[in-house]
């Protein structure tokens, strides 16, 4: 068990400025380099200027990292926000652009004001209400979407429009044979540097972000290729034995900002307020938002050498306020994202200035060298977006989500398949219901549903040291367990916790998480957690947290038991 003297942990505020400023400004400096490419990328994905999500990593960086309740997390826009943000362009915007963006910005506003309330009243634990698998699901599709429409941009061919995602999808073999060499050039050598870079293990190669290698690649080729200047490109004209390509490539291929960062500021319209449409919006954002953000402080939290933990609500509260700025005068909403998260601890961050230092660094860049961020060619970024998609739904995660359990295997599939077949919100819903079926179906009551029972008890043993013994009755799962989640977390640290699980009828993957958790940041405050009565309970799969059912005979033993009473 690794513990940190409190002598070692980094100050914050001006005095852990003055401590850690070497460390922070590099780590920011090249969290930038990471950010830079990934923010414009996100934006055009989201069908928002490519100014926006610079706007809000500026704003998440020097805003935000001062009244946050993390220590390393990066805050700024993110690939998990683009499906329901491109949604909200196009579904109010009803095929204008700009009218959709402006309509977009306003949702933003009005989901930020709700993620604001949500930390002000302490909400931040109703993230604990989405099952691990459905959440895994949803990033999953928003994986796949990613993945299905920048592949056309990454080739430098153009879907129908107004195609359906599962169009979208059909045609990339069509992409794949009518593909613009030159743009598909850049961006297949793009997702090389990226497949390339994540497999090497050097340690001295791994300090150059690969993000920044693709840009720079990328803008090396759109000289060659001359992508500054209209022309006609014809690919293998004399061969005959292949198709013939003549395409026209020019500066629409390139990233298109404008060199007076003023004018990038747009602001919202909320004249669709009192619609549907929009109201489905600011849910979409507010509660992807916020689960994304919550889930990423909680992972980074985890990576922090010196184990520190986040305070939950006051980083939403903070997140909402940079959202509420950001969508006030253009920017895409923000999260916790957890890339440039992982690359700040990484670097040897020691506190929020570094997320300080990206987003003054990404202001400068943007304020500075505007014609360079031009020559960026946007398929060079669409590679960037396939990773990151590939990553999202890759076969490792659906294998990581197998061994855990069939049942979840299933969560996870109906939720990537109800999320593709209809939309973000109804596909999530559609993982939850399909989580309460297994669970009702496995034997939990209707009563237990969303409410569970158990008891805490404070005892002392003969040498007058205080345990507390937690009887769990009944099934605790996803949808009922945030009481003792609350009541576990005001229990005084360093004691020793006995947890009785011989009446336990099921813990599902979701509280098998939590358990593990707690068990694991409550030792390493010199407590101790124990766990009576596992053995009464079968396992659905061999991985350590899978979900934990009572053994039949148990089962029967026990109901003698209460007959004979």
């Amino acid at each position: 068990m690794s513990t940190v003297l409190p002598s070692a942990i980094p100050l914050t505020g001006l005095a852990g400025l003055k401590q850690n400023w070497r460390s922070d400004l590099l780590s920011g400096f090249l969290v930038f380099l990471i950010a830079l490419p990934l923010c414009l990328g996100i934006s055009m994905a989201s069908g928002f200027p490519p100014s926006a999500g610079i706007i809000t990593a500026i704003i998440g960086g020097i805003l935000v990292s001062r009244i946050n309740g993390s220590f390393m997390t990066i805050n700024g826009p993110a690939a998990g926000l683009i499906v329901v943000v491109l949604g909200a362009v196009q579904e109010l915007g009803e095929g204008d652009p700009m009218a959709g963006y402006r309509y977009a910005l306003a949702a933003i506003v009005v989901a930020s004001v709700i993620q604001i309330l949500l930390g002000v009243f302490k909400a931040g634990r109703l993230s604990s209400f989405f099952p691990a698998s459905v959440v895994h699901g949803m990033l999953a599709a928003i994986g796949i979407i990613i993945m299905a429409k920048q592949i056309h941009v990454m080739l430098g061919v153009a879907p129908e429009k107004g195609s359906s995602l599962l169009s979208t999808i059909a045609q990339i073999p069509h992409s794949l044979v009518n593909l613009n060499p030159e743009i598909a050039i850049i961006g297949l050598t793009g997702l090389a540097i990226l497949i390339f870079w994540s497999v090497i293990k050097n340690p001295t190669l791994k300090m150059v972000p690969a993000p920044l290698l693709v840009v720079l690649s990328g803008i090396a080729l759109a000289r060659y290729f001359d992508l500054e200047h209209q022309h006609m490109y014809l690919f293998l004209p004399d061969a005959h034995f292949l198709p013939h390509h003549e395409e026209t490539v020019g500066p629409a291929f390139l990233v298109a900002i404008s060199e007076d960062f003023m004018s990038s500021f747009y602001f919202p319209d909320f004249s669709k307020i009192a619609t549907l449409e929009f109201w489905e919006a600011v849910v979409a954002i507010s509660l992807v938002g916020s689960l994304e953000s919550l889930l990423s402080a909680i992972a980074v939290d985890k990576l922090d050498p010196y184990k520190r933990h986040s305070k939950l609500d006051r980083d939403l509260t903070a997140v909402g306020v940079g959202n509420l700025v950001a969508g006030m005068v253009g920017g895409l909403p923000m999260i916790a994202e957890i890339v440039r998260s992982s690359a700040n601890v990484n670097n040897g961050a020691k506190t929020q200035w570094a997320n300080f230092f990206h987003g003054a660094f990404l202001l400068l860049f943007v304020v500075l060298f505007p014609r360079l961020i031009h020559s960026i060619p946007l398929a060079a970024l669409a590679s960037l977006l396939v990773f990151t998609g590939f990553r999202l739904a890759s076969p490792k995660t659906f294998a990581q989500v197998m061994g855990i359990g069939k049942e979840q295997l299933f969560i996870f599939l109906a939720t990537i398949i109800g999320v593709l077949a209809t939309d973000l919100l109804i596909g999530v819903a559609i993982g939850i219901l399909v989580e309460f079926l297994i669970h009702m179906l496995s034997g939990v009551r209707l009563n237990n549903l969303f409410r569970i029972y158990f008891a805490i008890e404070k005892k002392q043993d003969e040498k007058n040291n205080d345990t507390y013994i937690i009887n769990l009755v009944g099934a605790a799962i996803f949808s009922n367990f945030i009481r003792l989640k609350a009541d576990l977390a005001a229990l005084e640290k360093g004691k020793t916790v006995v947890f009785q699980l011989n009446n336990t009828f099921l813990l599902d993957h979701t509280v098998m998480e939590f358990l593990h958790d707690f068990q694991h940041n409550y030792e390493e405050q010199a407590g101790r957690c124990i766990f009576i009565g596992m053995e009464y309970l079968d396992t659905y799969s061999r991985h350590p947290l899978a979900a934990r059912r009572m053994k039949p005979d148990h089962m029967s033993r026990r109901k003698s038991d209460q007959r004979g009473l």
